[in-house]
């Protein structure tokens, strides 16, 4: 089992840049791979993007291609979003999460696929 705690969320001008991190304790972090999803209100969950376990392959939604880079640091038990020219549709509750599945891309883009999941941390870009 892990346990997943997001931090650095915050209200930023559109154009703005935010780091999000998320700290996993508990099981072995680099078992994991880890994904962030957000949730606007009134909206569905969406994925954002996902790293697999060694972080040799990221995935990422095509709103935020460009934009968004999640990374990882297995040796701090961390894993980053950071986000650059954020707009105000990327307001949101932002989440990571945590799966011990493997499969093909698409797999990660599913939230059905973690079975681990933060508290989320709300961003908030003004216009």
């Amino acid at each position: 089992q892990v346990q997943l705690v997001e931090s650095g969320g915050g209200l930023v001008q559109a154009g703005g840049s935010l780091r999000l991190s998320c700290a996993a304790s508990g099981r072995t972090f680099s078992v994991y791979a880890m994904g962030w999803f957000r949730q606007a209100p009134g909206k569905e969950r969406e994925f954002v993007a996902a790293i697999r376990r060694s972080g040799g392959s990221t995935y990422s939604a095509d709103s935020v291609k460009g934009r968004f880079t999640i990374s990882r640091d297995n040796a701090k038990n961390m894993v980053y979003l950071q986000m650059n020219n954020l707009k105000p549709e990327d307001t949101a509750v932002y989440y990571c999460a945590a799966t011990m599945g493997r499969s093909g891309s698409a797999y990660y883009t599913y939230g059905i696929s973690y079975d681990y999941w933060g508290q989320g941390t709300q961003v908030i870009i003004s216009s």
